[in-house]
């Protein structure tokens, strides 16, 4: 099929769960759309946005709860781009970042649909910031590592080595880490990371339910599991993580989510 004959596919960024932080471009393709296909973690705000005439449909995956593999996915974006003008494939964070955003535009490309990306503001950037700590810092760190904690414990060939990842970055922000925080932690103390070293962990952040824990790196485990933190979370750690100021921590979003977590 020649491109002609598909409408256009944006994948658009949702940012990290506060609607107001959802861009200008964003929104308005949202509000002229005329289909949505969008993740888990897309608050209802979000979706109030689009007409009532536009076919929407859920294609979310949480860890245990794969209601949709990737390739139903895509073909839900294809048959999408067959029948309407303008399609949003509205993903948390950024579309690019953690999130198969690459993987869709270029299955979508491959089948001659004209694709574009929204850029969004990405969880491991603004959860930090909404609990008042900088992921960069003149005094404290001059480089940041933004990393999925997702891998299974029992992989054979691990993609991320967590032993040479502790000293070769001053910050860490690790994305989906809670599951496999004991591995991880127990991974970069082995590699020469001070236990001592200043970590946190930030549930539900920039959402009302946000909830946040800061302590050495040896103690970020028990800590988490006593506050019985949980998915979706951020895991910061690094000097910069002393460096937070509180004060300057925005308001948490109350807002709804249509499908449970």
């Amino acid at each position: 099929m020649k491109a002609a004959q598909f409408g256009k596919v944006y994948l658009v960024g949702a940012g990290p769960g506060d609607p107001d932080l959802l861009t200008v471009k964003a929104s308005r393709l949202l509000s002229i759309c005329d289909a949505l296909v969008y993740d888990s973690l897309v608050p209802q705000e979000l979706l109030d946005l689009v007409s009532d005439s536009c076919e929407c449909h859920f294609v979310g995956k949480r860890r245990g709860h794969h209601m949709f593999s990737q390739a139903k996915t895509n073909n839900v974006l294809l048959q999408m781009a067959e029948h309407h003008s303008c399609v949003v494939r509205l993903k948390g964070g950024d579309p690019f970042l953690f999130g198969r955003g690459a993987e869709e535009a270029a299955y979508l490309s491959h089948h001659g649909v004209p694709v574009e990306v929204v850029p969004g503001i990405t969880a491991g950037i603004a959860v930090p910031a909404y609990v008042g700590i900088p992921v960069t810092h003149r005094l404290a760190g001059s480089s940041v590592t933004f990393v999925t904690g997702h891998e299974g414990i029992d992989k054979r060939r691990p993609v991320v080595n967590w032993r040479a990842l502790g000293k070769a970055s001053d910050g860490l922000v690790i994305y989906m880490g809670v599951h496999n925080l004991q591995y991880i932690v127990d991974e970069l103390i082995a590699g020469g990371l001070a236990p001592s070293t200043p970590s946190a962990v930030i549930q539900q952040g920039t959402l009302i339910g946000q909830r946040f824990i800061k302590s050495s790196l040896d103690q970020l485990v028990d800590l988490a599991r006593r506050k019985n933190l949980s998915s979706p979370s951020i895991v910061m750690i690094g000097m910069v993580v002393d460096f937070q100021v509180e004060l300057c921590s925005p308001e948490p979003a109350n807002v709804t989510m249509p499908i449970p977590f």
